[in-house]
């Protein structure tokens, strides 16, 4: 279920609130309507609220190779569910092109024609 983000008249954030119980807040005039830089949807209280109690909020994160996910969590409800597409398709792509063009270089400074154990990748220093 979603959550609506709730400011106190300060500005100071709150626990987030049902959707149902911020409508009734925007109804009767206990609150309005925010919205932040990022245009997320966020009420405002205009009267004090009758506590401001914040409960321990957990963030969970699920690494893997293709896709991750992530989740805010208080005790008793979840915040927020992401589901993130990494790009190591593209990655590995573009890595495989780079290891075809990278030996095509070493390959052509490689001298054939001599016996494999006086082969020289480069010229000896000293």
């Amino acid at each position: 279920m979603i959550r609506v983000p709730v400011l106190a008249p300060d500005g100071k954030p709150l626990m987030p609130t049902l959707p149902s119980r911020a409508r009734r807040w925007l109804k009767y005039g206990k609150a309005k309507v925010v919205h932040n830089d990022l245009n997320v949807f966020c009420i405002q209280l205009l009267v004090e609220p009758s506590g401001s109690d914040q409960q321990p909020i957990a963030l969970g994160l699920d690494p893997g190779k293709n896709f991750t996910g992530v989740g805010i969590q208080s005790e008793s409800f979840t915040l927020f569910m992401a589901h993130l597409i990494l790009p190591f398709s593209d990655v590995t792509k573009k890595m495989s092109g780079r290891r075809i063009l990278r030996r095509a270089r070493r390959s052509r400074r490689i001298n054939r024609l001599l016996p494999f154990n006086k082969r020289a990748h480069r010229q000896k220093r000293f």
